[in-house]
């Protein structure tokens, strides 16, 4: 018995037991094992994380093709799991710790702060796992990973060692974004670029053998810099080859300022002659691009900074060779102090000498940790790197030809420009939360990379034996007895990108390489649902791993959704506080509203602006479909054993099924093609229009009659259309069509497990044979999508017609202002036999449902008719006498020059370039959308005026 109103979070906990209890999301299920099986892995969200509402977009999607095909018979694999977030979860201890005044990271040592950080993972790391749950993600929850579990770690280490062995793992001094607050080397993906109000310090460098004068151009060369505290550490001034200006000083010197060290002037097309004064410092210790102008002009590296962003001058070899005494001093007075406070004393200094020849204010974007909040520092360091280059030559072939393929597809040009330029991955980090790197060093720093530390051990042994370091009596010892050992080698501190145990991902998570029987059936996957952000970060490093190690590419389709934003277009932030949580909208309107609505806007290449009025409003249609149920049952709608919608005799019902066929048809084709916003369109008028507003409306004179033949296939046919619809409508909204599913019918199977609709055939439509046992449900194959639907033309003309023809009617007199309670007549013009027989069969439910008067036929409309054509038939409605038609139209008229002054105010608008240059994305959009809006207001309001003519 279908409950009176519809509740969510009444239904939500126990129908997601109900599926736990009965294995429905399990890969290798009994009778699935011959199955084509197909494979998702989830985007490992953060151990760390809570649920956001790009989650939310990204399992809904996932999930969507995962019950599409897990009711299609396939062996469905959705593998998840959560990644450790190295940084994330450190911090995460590490303020627990301080806000227990407990002894912090450094304090405790490595050994004892790893224990608590697994101590958190136990107790607080599986949030996410349990909001997504909530969302209704059906995953195959007793295969869960995590990045750092043992098999996944023995993958990690396997792959560090075979790649280091091959030479496409090494140690390098480089560049890298430097976290001065963490102390760690981050990823791009962490670097948050800020725009800064700052200043652009113009500074004047003396030539060598030239009197420096400020007041004499001719001496000295002017650079411009937004970090004066670098300057110690230049090494170069690089003018551009072509600029008249500079070639006479191109392989002279320049004098560094302050510093006193002669510098090279270098020709390089880095120094625009355009900018500034088109000379520019060269930094490479602490600039990017520097570092490799620094490279090809075979230039010094000079670090002026520590770990914690300090000037490191006192002690610092590099920048202390050959400098004159009064730089020493300098060096002293700056030794330590942090960058910022340096950069006052160091434009005092330029500005007293008169190296200082103007400051510029200057907005421009400072690269800052997402995380920590503070300005980040390109930091020279030894770090170890994978040869990406030789890995992503593999990985760009598979896109080129096609086997794996970006829908949309405009993201493989993204995915190709950051490919085809790529630069050494820095794989190490300077935490201690993480995969720690599987490399030694002996008591010389000779370095042994081993997956565990006895064959580190080994091959130490056997290398200080072979060089007579050691006796081979001291190494065979050292072997047998770890306590002779200790201290012999030591282990590199330096833990690994989380990205490089996220980029085996599709094969570690399947046993590898403990086991290759999940790798042979699941790899490779079928698709991967990601955002465009992660493209470069996770998607090419998984397409690497996986042609390098599996030789096979990981999926072959990667689908790019969109940004989530506010309803008005925003990026989504906590500072603007538009951040809309989706654990609140579930709680409000349920896990299906907010999933159907996510759906319903994922159009490809566009981005979502949500609202909760949307939510809301896609509640009201879980409500709605509720509401038709529980009319059906109430009306003794049930499915007969052995029916046959393909049999039915009466017209109505042979049409709901072959909109039902048409339906499945779109949705499946849509889903296959991940137009999903498409597919939860069809679902939506399906439901909405075709079935609650028109199938059942039309039905109720039937089911209010007197019991008949006609009645009992009305019902039936109302149930299994009905049935229909819970299957389709189940991959988007879950817990609705699973709790309908149970309580409509004595079922012995669950939803999640049912067969998707089958195409009907002209002779029969074959129900789905349902197990007692959910765990032993048969698998039926569904026919090839191109299978000939359930078909009835003759039946979908008569009851298109006559719902087009209602609807026609209705909007006429919406647009013309008629009340609903005055009734007009119908005249149906040069109407042949069979329309006559139509509107004589449907003449009372034209009648109640147009607000007819009365309904006749004619050979030519009458004098002051508005006509109307529906499919080729045209109707006439008399409305002389009616409204005043001269009143009217001076109503459309206003109504028409109002339509037509909003087009030309948002026209001027999006006309003005300075407009549409400064205006936010957000508000741009708004205007075209209320353009849109106008544009069709004024359609209509001229198709009115147009009927009004034929009327006058």
């Amino acid at each position: 018995m279908i409950e009176k109103n519809y509740q969510p979070a009444e239904i939500e906990n126990r129908i997601a037991k109900a599926w736990e209890d009965a294995g429905a999301f399990r890969a290798g299920r009994p009778e699935r094992r011959d199955a084509e099986p197909f494979t998702i892995v989830i985007p490992p969200p953060n151990v760390t994380g809570s649920l956001h509402m790009g989650h939310a977009l990204n399992n809904t999607l996932q999930d969507i093709l995962c019950r599409f095909e897990r009711m299609r018979g396939r062996d469905v694999l959705w593998q998840p799991g959560t990644d450790h977030a190295g940084i994330a979860t450190q911090m995460v201890v590490e303020r627990q710790l301080m806000e227990r005044q407990e002894p912090g990271r450094r304090d405790m040592g490595r050994a004892k702060f790893l224990e608590r950080v697994w101590q958190w993972k136990a107790e607080s790391g599986g949030t996410i796992v349990n909001q997504l749950k909530r969302l209704g993600a059906s995953c195959d929850w007793s295969r869960e990973r995590f990045t750092m579990d043992e098999g996944l770690s023995r993958a990690v280490a396997k792959v560090f060692v075979e790649l280091y062995a091959q030479g496409l793992i090494y140690k390098d001094k480089r560049l890298v974004n430097w976290d001065p607050k963490l102390l760690t080397a981050i990823s791009d993906l962490e670097v948050q670029q800020i725009e800064v109000k700052g200043s652009l310090w113009h500074l004047r460098y003396p030539l060598e053998g030239k009197q420096f004068n400020p007041e004499d151009a001719s001496t000295f060369i002017v650079v411009a810099t937004t970090r004066p505290e670098t300057m110690l550490g230049d090494t170069a001034v690089a003018v551009n080859p072509d600029d008249e200006r500079y070639k006479h000083l191109v392989g002279k010197h320049a004098v560094l300022p302050l510093v006193g060290r002669l510098i090279p002037i270098v020709a390089d097309e880095y120094s625009d002659p355009e900018k500034g004064s088109g000379a520019v410092k060269i930094t490479p210790a602490h600039d990017f691009n520097d570092f490799e102008v620094g490279r090809r002009h075979n230039l010094r590296l000079i670090s002026v900074l520590d770990q914690e962003a300090r000037m490191s001058l006192s002690a610092n070899e590099d920048y202390l060779r050959d400098l004159p005494e009064a730089a020493l001093i300098f060096a002293e007075e700056l030794h330590g102090k942090d960058r910022f406070a340096a950069r006052k004393l160091i434009v005092a200094k330029l500005e007293e000498a008169g190296f200082l020849e103007k400051i510029e204010p200057n907005t421009h974007m400072v690269p800052h940790g997402d995380r920590s909040g503070v300005v980040i520092e390109p930091y020279l360091t030894d770090q170890w790197y994978v040869d990406a280059k030789t890995l992503a030559a593999p990985a760009i072939a598979a896109v080129r030809s096609g086997e794996t393929a970006f829908v949309p597809k405009n993201w493989e040009k993204t995915y190709f420009e950051w490919m085809e330029n790529i630069q050494p991955w820095c794989i190490s980090r300077q935490l201690w939360w993480g995969h720690q790197i599987p490399a030694w060093y002996g008591p010389d720093g000779k370095v042994f990379v081993a997956e565990t530390e006895d064959e580190a051990v080994g091959k130490a042994l056997g290398y200080y034996v072979e060089q007579e370091v050691i006796t081979a009596e001291q190494g065979h010892d050292m072997a047998l007895d770890p306590a002779k050992r200790e201290g012999f080698i030591t282990r590199d501190e330096d833990v690994l990108d989380t990205w490089f145990s996220s980029a085996l991902w599709p094969f570690s998570t399947l046993g590898w390489p403990d086991t290759d029987v999940d790798v042979k059936r699941y790899y490779p996957t079928n698709v991967l649902v990601t955002g465009f952000d992660i493209i470069f970060f996770w998607v090419a490093r998984m397409m690497m791993m996986g042609m390098h190690f599996m030789k096979d590419v990981p999926f072959p389709t990667v689908y790019i959704h969109a940004l989530v934003r506010d309803e008005k277009g925003a990026k989504m932030s906590k500072s603007k506080g538009n951040v809309i949580d989706p654990l609140h909208l579930i709680d409000d309107y349920g896990a299906d509203a907010l999933r159907f609505t996510l759906a319903a806007m994922a159009a490809q290449g566009r981005d979502i602006k949500l609202s909760t009025q949307r939510v809301e409003g896609y509640r009201n249609f879980a409500t709605k479909l509720w509401n038709a149920s529980r009319f059906a049952e109430m009306n003794g709608c049930a499915l007969a054993e052995g029916f046959d919608p393909a049999k039915t005799k009466e017209t109505l019902n042979r049409w709901i099924a072959h909109e039902t066929a048409r339906a499945t048809r779109e949705v499946t084709e849509a889903i296959q093609a991940y137009r999903f916003n498409d597919a939860a369109g069809i679902m939506y008028r399906f439901v909405w229009n075709i079935y609650c507003d028109w199938y059942l409306e039309l039905a109720k004179p039937v089911l209010m009659g007197a019991d008949s033949p006609a009645k009992a296939e009305t019902q039936a046919s109302i149930a299994w259309a009905r049935d229909e619809i819970l299957k389709l409508l189940h991959p988007f909204m879950p817990f609705l069509t699973e709790e309908l599913w149970g309580v409509t019918a004595q079922r012995d199977g669950l939803l999640a497990l049912a067969e998707w609709p089958l195409k009907a055939s002209a002779e029969t439509i074959i129900e789905p044979a349902i197990s007692a046992d959910p765990l032993a449900m048969p698998v039926v194959v569904m026919p090839a999508p191109e299978a000939a639907p359930f078909s009835d033309p003759a039946a979908e003309a008569e009851i298109g017609w006559l719902i087009e023809l209602i609807s026609a009617i209705r909007s006429m007199r919406a647009e013309m202002n008629i009340p609903p309670a005055t009734l007009f007549p119908l005249v149906l013009v040069g109407a042949s036999a069979d329309i006559k027989a139509r509107a004589e069969r449907w003449s009372d439910v034209m009648k109640r449902l147009a607000r007819l008067g009365d309904i006749s036929f004619a050979d030519r409309a009458p004098d002051g008719s508005v006509q109307l054509l529906v499919r080729g038939e045209v109707a006439a409605i008399p409305l002389k006498g009616v409204i005043d038609l001269g009143a009217e139209k001076v109503r459309l008229d206003k109504e028409l020059a109002k339509a037509t002054a909003d087009i030309q105010r948002v026209d001027a608008k999006l006309g003005n370039e300075k407009f549409v240059a400064n205006a936010p994305e957000e508000v741009i959009d708004e205007q075209r959308e209320k353009r849109e809006e106008a544009e069709s207001r004024k359609t209509k309001i001229l198709e009115a005026l147009e009927r009004l003519k034929g009327a006058e």
